[in-house]
Formats: structure tokens, sequence, C-alpha cells
């Protein structure tokens, strides 16, 4: 599991994003912290917060992992600082992040389209109470 902390100049905000790896599928989810965090609302967000956000994404994407080969102590400390300069987020977070945006938007309108339904049913129902009542002759 990974925990990614960046300022999104965009939208001016301290932005996380979590991707977890489970096999050959990414699971990513994002959160916007506001103002820049300090050291003690991060750790506590991985505390209490970071499992149930990324349990809450069901959008998994598949990942082609390479095999793992034995490296050197070196060359891992330099990926290491390289990882820790580096910004943002890996173009496979970003594809599942906008999978799961685009899940809820589908369900966002699923539901809209359902009230709204029930809503002229409603209305068609009353016009047709107050046209029988109209003709009862009280």
């Amino acid at each position: 599991m990974k925990l990614t902390v960046y300022f999104d100049e965009q939208s001016q905000f301290w932005v996380g994003v979590v991707e977890e790896q489970i096999g050959e599928k990414l699971k990513a989810a994002k959160t916007i912290f506001g103002t820049e965090p300090k050291d003690q609302e991060v750790w506590d967000f991985v505390q209490y917060q970071m499992l149930e956000l990324i349990e809450q994404t069901n959008t998994l994407i598949a990942v082609k992992t390479k095999k793992k080969k034995k490296t050197n102590p070196k060359r891992l400390a330099r990926q290491a600082a390289k990882e820790l300069k580096q910004r943002g987020v890996t173009t496979f977070a970003q594809e599942a992040l906008k999978l799961a945006l685009e899940e809820r938007k589908q369900e966002r309108k699923e539901k809209s389209k359902e009230l709204k339904r029930a809503l002229t049913e409603r209305k068609w129902q009353r016009k047709v109470e107050k046209r029988k009542a109209k003709h009862r002759g009280h």
C-alpha cells in the first residue's frame, strides 16, 4: 500500500492518493487534505481512515508487473531518493480513480433518473385524483 501526498496546483489543495496493489490488480482512492497537512494529520489519516477509504473503492485495474530480480543496494537507495523527489500519481492510479469516478457518475445518473420518473408519476397520479374528484358531483 502506498500513500502519495502532493500539492495540486489546479485546485490549490493538498491531495493524498492511496494505491494498493493486489496481485496484478491496482486499487486507488483519493482524498483532499485542504491546506498543507501537518505530519500528525497525515499520520492520523494513515492510522484511522486510509484502510476504510481503500476498501470503499471497488474499482480494480489490471497492472503489468515486472519480474523482481536482486537489485544492488546502491541502486535501491538511488531509486528511493528518486521516488521521494518525484511528485504526483502513477498513471495506473489515475486510471483507477477515473474509472471509480465514472462508476459513481453513472450511479448518480441512474438514481436521479429514477427520482425524476417517480416525481412525474406522483404528479400524474395527483392530476388523475383531482379530475376524479371534480366528476363525483360533490
